[in-house]
């Protein structure tokens, strides 16, 4: 029988249920900001090597737990994983990100694709969602994640990452038909993913939907929440997942937060560049919201980011459903003190909105 959690307080804000206090956990919570990440990636000797070794990967999503006060653990992986198993060679250059050696950029290489087994080509990442959710002894839930159909779509389709993805572009308005077949397969794996992560032990999920707000509206809607919407659906049939809220983050998509929220989503992950009170307001009491502060602010002075993370509870108010985040994930070149700072204050801050 699974350990009962000790913290519930992100499963009941997904729920838009009250809470003692707002939840907090940030994006890329383990990552090179911490010292002893960076050592136990060196352990392993590169990126790839630690994300594929379930102990490893078990380490370095529990390291941020040690330091701070935070509401949930994230599995520690990449949201490239599954293009890597459809075999498409998947590296990291020394400072220049993922790199595909066989990208995907027409009709036959797409029909050679298919959704991955779960145990098999991706088995390090099942294990890895094991080995955690053990080590966490109930301490606080395990969020699993996936990259989304559409920004797996334009790594795959540019094999680097860009500025533009105006390769992944020119196939949409191109090869409509084969975007459709690649976008539709990602989908697909997606959602296998998913619910292999929910039966391995995996809380809540998230879908990160990096580059859709690079696409136009109608062209959002057509190749990136259509694909979203997919992947939610499938999950809502499929006996792992049905009762597991689902968190969606589509960075600068702010714009179509209504249509997101009718997904059947939990929860709206949502980025610096719109104020939580117009977000709430957007999705009208329908889902969760999930941010926002923007990362850089963890650059500055303690008092600044005090000051800032009381303005993005401010801006969502007293109002159930809020999972305080950055509105992006963490850098590099952030002082965890500053990390401390902001979880602590987020907890005493909505402590006294709450007025408790």
């Amino acid at each position: 029988m699974p350990t009962p959690l000790k913290n519930d307080r992100l499963l009941r804000a997904l729920r838009r249920e009250p809470v003692d206090t707002t939840p907090v956990w940030v994006m890329r919570q383990a990552g090179r900001y911490l010292p002893e990440y960076r050592a136990t990636r060196a352990k392993a000797g590169s990126f790839m090597a630690l994300a594929q070794n379930p102990e490893l990967a078990c380490e370095v999503t529990l390291q941020p737990l040690r330091r701070f006060e935070l509401d949930a653990a994230i599995l520690f992986s990449d949201i490239l994983t599954i293009p890597d198993a459809m075999g498409l060679g998947l590296s990291f250059a020394q400072g220049e990100g993922p790199q595909f050696a066989r990208p995907v950029r027409s009709r036959a290489d797409v029909a050679r694709l298919g959704v991955p087994d779960m145990e098999t080509e991706l088995r390090y990442v099942m294990d890895a969602v094991r080995v955690i959710r053990r080590e966490l002894d109930g301490s606080v839930p395990l969020i699993g994640f996936s990259g989304s159909p559409w920004t797996l779509a334009c790594y795959m389709v540019e094999g680097e990452g860009s500025r533009d993805f105006a390769t992944a572009k020119a196939m949409c308005w191109n090869e409509p038909a084969t975007a459709h077949q690649l976008l539709d397969t990602l989908a697909r794996s997606v959602a296998a993913y998913l619910s292999a992560q929910a039966a391995a032990g995996a809380q809540v999920l998230m879908v990160f939907d990096t580059w859709g707000g690079m696409l136009g509206p109608a062209a959002y809607r057509e190749f990136s929440l259509r694909y979203m919407a997919q992947a939610v659906d499938a999950l809502k049939a499929d006996p792992h997942a049905r009762e597991l809220p689902i968190i969606l983050f589509s960075k600068g998509a702010h714009a179509h937060l209504a249509a997101m929220a009718d997904t059947g989503c939990a929860a709206l992950g949502v980025d610096w560049t719109i104020d939580l009170a117009d977000a709430r307001r957007a999705v009208d009491g329908k889902v969760a919201l999930q941010g926002n502060l923007d990362p850089a602010v963890l650059r500055a002075q303690p008092d600044i980011i005090r000051r800032e993370v009381r303005r993005v509870l401010d801006s969502y108010g007293k109002h159930p459903g809020h999972v305080f985040n950055l509105g992006h994930g963490i850098t590099p070149e952030v002082d965890p003190e500053h990390v401390k700072v902001l979880v602590d204050e987020v907890h005493a801050y909505s402590r006294i909105l709450r007025g408790s």
